[in-house]
């Protein structure tokens, strides 16, 4: 039977390696921890779970450390985690029949925690390489890619992720980041990297000129963080009321990105400020607003496609009962209201509130 270990690197992870390991531990054969200057109690954590700790001099270089770290592993499989990631869902036999068939590397399905520039709460999904065969590596120094000609398949691990309620992380990433550019400028995976990181940075402006050379480069297809691009690029020209800049985005994208809640969510909030910046002008895009809401409805919440949890359930149901009650039909906003009030969305219910 095929070994698994948990191949994790750490600096200062006291506030979130107990969890992640007290959920995790039961899974894995091995715990191999790299540690990259620790000076809280990182170590005395790792220790408390038998973790084979060994050390590496950090460089600015996520994929060295991984890569180390990697080495040390004695395991056929290794998993591969950061220690702000907790299992939520799966057992070790749907691990082990994946790894016993082979023949692909893993990815786990990650729910990330953040908080919109409004403070409003939300999630969204993704889907990360994070299981691996032996001697297989990483490249890049920062949001690191597999190296396999292993095509990917999900495995049925399913994590929530804290990290990005953390401060401090985004200035550290654009670093490393910009370090890369200025080795590759027209590698569009890195663009789009740099430009989201200044987005959720809110440096909107300056994320703009990054955004507009991913897009002039990224493929039309083939690679997984196109959509997230166009999507994050759509948002950054709304803060920035470039109106036209982001009609020409979202109808160049339409066919393309049809099948998908987000990139409609995003339209119908880009036609609603337009609308609100200069009604006279963009008076014409007012049926948009209904139909986009509509149509991530119809879509539905669709875990492969990586999106913002909500999209296309209760925040597109919500904003349709904003349409609605705006236009005097209060009859369909109650009813989207109370549509989304049933995922548990607070802000439907004191609309219902008020209403009633």
């Amino acid at each position: 039977m095929k070994t698994i270990g948990l191949v994790m690197i750490v600096k200062n992870e006291g506030r979130s390696l107990e969890k992640c390991l007290s959920h995790i531990r039961k899974l894995v054969d091995e715990i191999y921890i790299t540690d990259t200057g620790s000076t809280d109690d990182t170590l005395e954590i790792a220790e408390k779970y038998q973790a084979h700790v060994s050390y590496f001099e950090w460089n600015n270089d996520f994929s060295a450390a991984r890569n180390y770290a990697l080495a040390q592993s004695a395991c056929d499989w290794n998993l591969v985690l950061d220690a702000d990631e907790y299992l939520v869902s799966g057992k070790r036999k749907d691990l082990q029949r994946f790894v016993e068939k082979g023949g692909s590397v893993g990815a786990i399905q990650r729910h990330d925690s953040y908080r919109e520039a409004n403070g409003e709460f939300s999630r969204s999904c993704a889907y990360i390489t994070r299981l691996i065969p032996k001697d297989t590596w990483f490249e890049g120094r920062i949001h690191e890619q597999v190296v396999s000609p292993l095509p990917i398949a999900p495995i049925s691990l399913v994590f929530e992720h804290d990290g990005y309620l953390q401060a401090g992380k985004g200035d550290r990433n654009l670093e490393i980041l910009l370090e890369e550019l200025r080795e590759a400028p027209e590698d569009s995976y890195v663009l789009y990297q740099t430009a989201r990181t200044l987005w959720l940075m809110k440096e909107h402006a300056r994320a703009d000129g990054y955004f507009e050379e991913f897009y002039r480069l990224v493929p039309g297809s083939g690679t997984g963080y196109r959509t997230s691009g166009v999507i994050s690029y759509i948002y950054n020209l709304l803060e920035l009321k470039k109106f036209e800049k982001g009609f020409e985005i979202i109808e160049n994208e339409r066919d393309r990105l049809a099948p998908y809640a987000d990139y409609h969510f995003a339209c119908g909030t880009f036609y609603t400020q337009a609308i609100f910046s200069d009604v006279q002008r963009y008076v014409s895009y007012l049926p948009r607003i209904e139909s986009s809401y509509m149509r991530c409805l119809e879509i539905g919440e669709v875990p492969e496609h990586e999106g913002v949890y909500g999209n296309g359930s209760f925040k597109a149901a919500y904003n349709l009962g904003v349409w609605y009650e705006v236009n005097g039909d209060v009859r369909k906003a109650l009813n989207y209201y109370r549509r989304a009030q049933s995922k548990g969305y607070q802000p439907a219910k004191e609309r219902i509130r008020k209403l009633m």
